[in-house]
């Protein structure tokens, strides 16, 4: 028998039908607001939780993986495969934009590219680190 979280977590993602993200104190609350609204996300936002809003971003990296999403970061050290693994990852995602306008480009497209696919797992990113970029979002675009 595990923890409440890691029984329940099986059973979270058929509930909602939603992507199921953790986002880290580094994106802006307009960001979270949108992932909920237009994109229908369950977002867990660190921010909204005295125990997780100071928390290490390894403890945010174990943290999503034990609740079963995917972290979304602005947080560029996630990068670093020594300190979190890819084989160990929750799935993350870290965005790289220079406005909120395009940060909300880029989360539109991981969710039609990523999370809203036809052959989308219940957490495609599992195990894989993923990094956003406007230049990487222009150029599937014209590919």
């Amino acid at each position: 028998m595990g923890t409440l979280a890691s029984e329940l977590r099986p059973f979270a993602g058929e509930l909602t039908g939603a992507p199921r993200v953790y986002v880290d104190a580094n994106l802006p609350l307009r960001a979270v607001e949108m992932m909920r609204h237009q994109l229908h996300w369950d977002v867990l936002f660190v921010l909204e939780h005295d125990d997780l809003r100071r928390a290490r971003d390894i403890d945010h990296y174990q943290r999503a993986l034990e609740f079963g999403r995917t972290l979304i970061t602005l947080d560029r050290d996630f990068l670093d495969d020594r300190h979190f693994p890819p084989q160990q990852s929750p799935g993350l995602i870290v965005c790289s934009a220079p406005d909120e306008r395009w940060l909300f480009k880029l989360l539109a497209h991981v969710d039609r590219a990523v999370f809203r696919a036809a052959d989308a797992a219940a957490r495609p990113l599992l195990g894989r680190k993923l990094v956003l970029t406007v230049d990487a979002l222009v150029e599937a675009r014209f590919a």
